[in-house]
């Protein structure tokens, strides 16, 4: 049995989070969480969420509800490392191979279908390859402020710097501060910065729960392309130039990491593309400006 961490409850007990928390254990014994909110009448379809680097669902807090008032199941999964999911101790657990896999796992087990995805982060690389493998299961998807890798993609400043800052634990205080990364991103006026802090701290207990949130940036395929798949994006990048679905893209365009211009590049390349630019907001826009994505996310539904 792989050694982990199992977050206790309590952690979360004074979070603003009425979702009740669900598990799914795997064949390797590790137990994964999902959020799975159902509408009391008849289903229209399931949104997917994906987080990524370094949250975790309570990033689509405010997302779940209205979704589900509006007819649709609601599955948002915790990647292995975050959340309430159990947390690998060892770095070299994580590859995106597995992420992949556990996702495939939970896609399949739950046996979901009509599913409008939706990934960030780190979310896109792992939620994208997964779907390209089973794409019959899918009927849209909505692509936020995220990458596939290729020979041709520009890493900006802001990756690469971040690359350098997340591997290096000097430079972080010998910690990885996953609240205060979270909250130092919002570009958005009004939120109450100590209580995102502390939604995204909850899910670490100490230095020995971060693994996956160290070995995320240790990932990146300019730096590890083995590791961080990089053969398999760039050949689902060109898979999804033709993918028989609608795709949207939706960046928010002040993040320095995937700045909205890389949207507009990647919009460009795929047919049929959809592009919504939302002003002000930073690298989560989920959290950031959920009102906004959300009034996107709708808008392209009912086009």
């Amino acid at each position: 049995m792989t050694d982990a961490v199992r977050t206790p409850e309590e952690r979360f007990g004074a979070l603003d989070w009425p979702f009740e928390p669900r598990y799914l254990t795997h064949p390797d014994g590790l137990r994964q969480h999902y959020v799975d909110e159902r509408p009391e009448e008849q289903e229209r379809g399931t949104f997917l969420l994906l987080h990524g680097e370094p949250t975790w669902a309570y990033l689509y807090r405010d997302w779940i509800a209205p979704l589900v008032t509006a007819g649709y199941r609601v599955v948002a999964p915790d990647h292995f490392g975050f959340g309430r999911s159990d947390k690998p101790t060892d770095d070299d657990w994580y590859t995106i191979a597995r992420h992949r896999a556990a996702l495939d796992h939970l896609v399949r087990t739950l046996d979901l279908g009509d599913v409008h995805l939706v990934v960030q982060d780190w979310g896109g690389p792992i939620g994208l390859c997964t779907a390209d493998a089973d794409l019959g299961r899918y009927r849209r998807a909505f692509i936020l402020n995220t990458w596939l890798h290729d020979d041709t993609f520009e890493y900006s400043e802001g990756v690469r710097n971040w690359h350098a800052a997340a591997t290096d634990p000097a430079f972080l205080g010998g910690d990885m501060p996953t609240g205060s990364i979270v909250a130092g991103t919002l570009r958005r006026p009004g939120h109450d910065v100590a209580a995102v802090t502390a939604a995204f701290d909850a899910p670490f207990t100490g230095v020995e729960s971060k693994a996956g949130a160290r070995r995320f940036p240790f990932c990146i395929p300019f730096a590890e392309p083995e590791l961080g798949d990089a053969t398999l994006q760039a050949e689902v990048r060109a898979h999804l130039r033709t993918w028989p679905i609608p795709v949207h893209v939706v960046f928010g365009d002040a993040d320095p990491v995937f700045p909205f211009e890389s949207g507009e590049r990647w919009a460009a390349e795929i047919e049929g593309a959809t592009l919504d630019r939302i002003e002000g907001a930073g690298h989560f826009l989920q959290i950031d400006a959920p009102d906004d994505v959300l009034g996107v996310v709708f808008e392209r539904l009912h086009a």
